[in-house]
């Protein structure tokens, strides 16, 4: 659950929410008003790639979103991840609509025409792009983990910004394994790199199983030492101590 946070939007938080629209707005520019309805019926060709593209790019909004949610950040290392997190998603809307309409292009028989040794670097390409998107939203919640006596973290609410770290940190693996594959040329041929993104689930299923009982067992602890639970006075190091 996100706890409502008592300030308003930054501008850091604004800014990025232009630049997802500006995104989202890239998404579609390309197509043209049809004339004719057969234009029309060619145009409705491009529903399904668009709606793909479209809903990975509403999932890193809401990934986004859910950060500034969470923790009032606004630092120069903020400022630092969150501006390459952008940029990255300004780059890649093409290679991801170009994606998207070569996986439809498969179920749909109308092939992109890529050979084996373009579609090893297509999968690359699209790695990397998903790689570092995930990357610095891991970043951020680590960075908020890492700054916690400044934002007023209760040991809960920094146990629950690692875990979340580390769940974006399982995509951004998932990410680098179809990287290898896609460069070491395995399984191209059949798609084996884009599979490989299916073990995000499997990655992120262990850390939050794992992770939920852990927390469950700090909880305990923290009901056990109600001075542990508020962190504005007390110091990092002294809940680590505590904790033990």
């Amino acid at each position: 659950m996100i706890v409502k946070r008592e300030h308003e939007s930054t501008r850091i938080e604004a800014f990025s929410d232009a630049m997802f629209a500006f995104a989202a707005t890239l998404l579609v520019v390309s197509l043209e008003v049809p004339r004719e309805f057969s234009d029309l019926v060619t145009n409705l060709r491009g529903f399904a790639p668009f709606a793909l593209s479209f809903a990975a790019l509403y999932f890193i909004w809401v990934a986004h979103t859910n950060v500034f949610r969470r923790y009032g950040l606004g630092d120069t290392y903020t400022l630092i991840v969150n501006g390459l997190l952008l940029f990255t998603v300004l780059f890649y809307v093409y290679p991801l609509k170009f994606t998207a309409t070569a996986i439809v292009g498969m179920f749909t028989h109308n092939d992109v025409g890529l050979t084996s040794s373009q579609a090893g670097s297509l999968f690359t390409i699209y790695g990397i792009g998903w790689t570092m998107v995930f990357a610095c939203i891991a970043l951020l919640y680590r960075h908020a983990n890492v700054i916690r006596d400044r934002l007023g973290l209760s040991a809960v609410e920094s146990y629950d910004a690692i875990t979340h770290s580390r769940h974006y940190l399982a995509f951004a693996m998932a990410g680098v394994i179809s990287m290898l594959l896609a460069i070491f040329g395995i399984g191209i041929r059949y798609g084996i790199p884009g599979f490989a993104y299916a073990l995000t689930g499997i990655f992120a299923s262990i850390n939050g199983t794992r992770r939920r009982k852990e927390r469950q067992h700090l909880v305990e602890q923290v009901a056990a030492h109600p001075q542990l639970a508020n962190t504005g006075s007390i110091s990092t190091e002294s809940i680590r101590k505590g904790l033990k």
